[in-house]
């Protein structure tokens, strides 16, 4: 493996500046580890390899010239596959949006072609980001870097099994319910959910409305405050973007990482530390918490009562909000048209029937019914309208907890990385496993994942999670920068640095993209 690709992305940076590599080489370097890897990966729907290089050249061009424009200027990423792209397939890991090349660009990657970054591709996904495991994809599920036999965690493991795999050093995730921060804990990476509103959602295509955030995806806590500021701020396409300035994102995680937390209060969920937690997990949480209090942080446990209801209130407004984003890709105006066999002038209906059954996966389908149901006329009072009055008291929860803490930890996800197939037949099961997460959506706070070093019982990546009050987004930078700082000292280097190199597995595994 080239040591470009254990870089990270400031690393990077560096190089370029220092004329010590070129954008053209790190793109080509990490296109030929995605080649190398990614049939047993399969972190990628799809490399636009002539795009990627064309924008390197650019930047090179840019460079020689005396100018760059942003610190990352030519340092290659990858982009989840929900969020749109012109000129480059976006199937949201869907049949239904088989083939389908966007005419224009989500803000997100026009700000990312605006700051130079070369896109490698798209990254697999749960279909519609419906998932926690990254298995519901119509294209065949990511595999776990670490154990090519388990899951990358969900909707978004295809992001952060291509930063953990090192394919790519940067990559953008969407956050609904934990899909940036759980896979980011089952594979050893860093994942931010900024708070809601304060990365443009135009043109990421919507699972729910009023949870969805896209984030950074990166392997150290200094490379995604880089890449938040690249992606963050108001746009006026949005209406639900915050007209207010980024946070002081980079210059809190520079000072995290020099491990300034003294006096910072800091609150442990009493809830989202409890029992269904696994004892590695529980045991590797519990020791970053005791470095907290080591470098001078005054630890409190606070009591988020309502957070016991926020998985079932979360399945309800999702699946509703779902169902009605959903109904637009019906085969009338693009998408998968399927004429049904056997008839021979089918209705408008017949052909949408026919279209959504061929298009849509169970879980889609299974979410879409769900969220009719709840809408519909007799029971949109007794099950949509209470879940948004939970929500409400969830919010209500975490105001009364930032009263006490500054910030909120908890582990981010209950268990290390299980094995594919383990849960698929078993709803409820793979639900369970945004528990920690889903609170944060709910009420729109930003929240952070780190590596929180390995389970003992199996040696698979375990995450810390760090929440803060809206528009706070700088206080998870700086927590979890300190946090990474002293585990790294504690585990002798970076966590990631103990990850299985993949080179010349691709056909050893059996596994194909």
């Amino acid at each position: 493996m080239s040591d470009l690709t254990r870089r990270t992305a400031a690393e990077l940076s560096d190089l370029l500046a220092a004329g010590e590599t070129s954008s053209v080489e790190l793109t080509e370097t990490h296109l030929a580890r995605i080649e190398a890897v990614d049939g047993a990966v399969h972190a990628f729907l799809h490399v636009d390899a002539d795009g990627a290089l064309a924008a390197a050249r650019a930047s090179d061009e840019r460079r020689a010239g005396g100018s760059s424009a942003s610190p990352l200027d030519g340092v290659p990423i990858a982009v989840k596959d929900v969020l749109v792209t012109r000129g480059v397939p976006t199937t949201c890991g869907s049949r239904i949006l088989e083939g389908w090349v966007p005419p224009y660009d989500a803000t997100v990657v026009r700000r990312l072609r605006d700051a130079g970054l070369p896109i490698l591709g798209k990254t697999n996904m749960d279909e519609f980001a419906m998932g926690s495991s990254t298995e519901h994809s119509a294209y065949g599920p990511t595999h776990n870097p670490w154990d090519l036999d388990r899951i990358p965690g969900g909707s978004g493991g295809g992001s952060a099994a291509a930063v953990a795999a090192f394919e790519a050093p940067l990559a953008v995730g969407t956050d609904t319910g934990g899909s940036i921060r759980q896979p980011g804990a089952v594979t050893g990476t860093v994942g931010v959910k900024p708070t809601y509103g304060g990365v443009s959602r135009y043109g990421l295509v919507a699972l729910a409305n009023s949870l969805d955030q896209a984030g950074p995806v990166t392997r150290t806590v200094l490379d995604a405050a880089l890449l938040h500021e690249v992606i963050g701020g108001h746009d006026p396409l949005d209406s639900t973007s915050v007209d207010q300035p980024v946070p002081a994102v980079l210059e809190a995680a520079r000072r995290g990482a020099a491990g300034d937390v003294s006096g910072l209060r800091v609150g442990v969920v009493r809830e989202l530390t409890g029992d269904g937690y696994q004892s590695g997990v529980r045991q590797r949480f519990d020791e970053a918490v005791q470095l907290l209090v080591e470098a001078g942080a005054d630890v409190v446990e606070v009591s988020c009562p309502s957070f016991v209801h926020a998985l079932a209130t979360y399945y309800l407004i999702l699946p509703a909000e779902a169902s009605s984003n959903l109904a637009k890709f019906d085969a009338m105006r693009y998408g998968l048209r399927v004429l049904p066999d056997g008839v021979e002038a089918p209705s408008a209906e017949e052909v949408m029937r026919s279209s959504r059954d061929r298009g849509f996966g169970d879980e889609v389908k299974r979410r879409i019914i769900l969220g009719t149901y709840a809408l519909s006329s007799g029971y949109f009072d007794a099950y949509y309208g209470k879940a948004q009055k939970v929500r409400t008291l969830v919010a209500r929860d975490f105001a009364a907890a930032f009263e006490e803490a500054d910030v909120l930890l908890s582990p981010t996800a209950p268990t290390t990385a299980f094995r594919l197939g383990e849960k698929l037949d078993d709803p409820v099961a793979m639900y369970l496993n945004d528990l920690a997460t889903i609170p944060a959506n709910l009420a729109g706070v930003p929240g952070i994942s780190v590596p929180g070093g390995l389970a003992e019982e199996d040696g698979l990546p375990t995450g810390v999670q760090v929440l803060a009050p809206a528009m706070a987004d700088d206080r998870v930078y700086r927590v979890g920068a300190a946090l990474e700082a002293m585990l790294t000292a504690r585990w002798g280097g970076p966590l990631l640095d103990g990850a299985p190199d993949l080179t010349g597995l691709t056909d050893a595994t059996g596994v194909t993209a």
